[in-house]
């Protein structure tokens, strides 16, 4: 059996190549993969397999007519409120493989926010028509269920990823704290400098080394190169491309404060103290989830020392995840896999 993997693949985001990893690592033996990516070459180099541009009609529609399922692969691909093309996009390839008779599974979702009625109805449409679909937060597992689609809930397939150690990174100084920042336009240069003042003031009380890790480079990386002066010989920016090393980062990391959700998902799962800053109702309902401490960008403190304050009492005092409890949601999150085994049978 092929089965065509579609997602945010190839586009640099340690996020959606964690998903893409997660997703290859999960199925079935029998199941020949074919990627739709981005970066096709970086792709098919990277995990081994066969992928075609994401953004060429006929390459694509060739891909199809090869494959016997198509997957949405994990992560908030439909959603109009970032992007109104990116629900229009997966939802007609999923309309179209369907159209086709292709198995169709959508697998590892958070859907939403949906804000208009068209991108409304096409996920409606198309969910439906799924042969599984299972999703990784409450409120995507209630929209599927006012809809009267039946779907798993299981926490985000990156819980179940394979981490890697990192070469090198043990012989850093001292205990480590990892920082993910992103950009976005709730992340204001006043809100940016505060965070700046309070991880130097943070550093300075914990004697930490501070670990700036680009989730995504286009992103993420010139908000860690702004960071990093003022942080001169205690920190140091990691650039990751392969998600399991990425994951593997936190074992030997004491705390994160990340504004990425897989970069708290993969923090927590390595066992690692956690501090969220929010921009997205997914981030915030992983702190729910969790009961995670942090902030909405929105209501981040003016005062600096409030923030640092904050991050070292978590630092001192909070606890990271018990083992117990990391099982359990690793465990959970292995339920995406045994979806994929019943919708993918012979």
């Amino acid at each position: 059996m092929r089965a065509l993997l579609s997602g945010y693949y190839g586009k640099g985001n340690g996020g959606d190549e964690a998903l893409l990893a997660t997703l290859l690592q999960m199925l079935p033996p029998h199941v020949t993969p074919v990627v739709l990516s981005g970066n096709l070459e970086e792709t098919r180099d990277r995990y081994g397999v066969e992928s075609y541009d994401r953004m060429a009609f006929l390459p694509v529609l060739q891909a199809l007519r090869s494959c016997d399922a198509f997957i949405w692969g994990g992560g908030s691909l439909i959603q109009d409120v970032t992007s109104t093309i990116s629900p229009v996009y997966y939802g007609g390839l999923m309309a179209l493989a369907q159209m086709m008779g292709l198995k169709t599974v959508a697998w590892g979702q958070g859907i939403g926010p949906l804000k208009r009625p068209q991108t409304r109805w096409l996920a409606r449409k198309t969910f439906a028509a799924c042969t599984k679909v299972s999703v990784r937060d409450r409120a995507s597992a209630a929209l599927l269920s006012e809809w009267q689609i039946p779907c798993i809930l299981a926490p985000d397939p990156v819980w179940a990823l394979e981490a890697k150690p990192v070469p090198g990174l043990t012989d850093l100084p001292g205990s480590r704290v990892a920082v993910t920042l992103r950009s976005h336009p709730q992340l204001t240069e006043t809100r940016l400098a505060n965070l700046t003042h309070a991880l130097v003031e943070f550093q300075k009380a914990t004697q930490t080394f501070i670990l700036l890790l680009p989730f995504q480079k286009s992103e993420d990386l010139n908000i860690a190169e702004a960071i990093q002066p003022h942080l001169k010989d205690v920190s140091q920016i990691m650039c990751l491309e392969d998600p399991q090393l990425l994951k593997g980062v936190y074992h030997n990391v004491e705390m994160t404060i990340g504004m990425r959700l897989h970069s708290l998902i993969m923090a927590a799962a390595e066992g690692c103290r956690c501090f969220a800053l929010s921009y997205d109702p997914k981030v915030n309902r992983l702190m729910e989830d969790l009961s995670m401490p942090g902030w909405d960008l929105v209501n981040l403190p003016n005062d600096p020392n409030i923030i640092s304050k904050a991050w070292i009492e978590h630092y001192a005092h909070g606890n990271p995840l018990s083992s117990e409890q990391i099982q359990s949601l690793v465990d959970r999150a292995l339920m995406h896999r045994e979806l994929l085994i019943a919708a993918l049978e012979i």
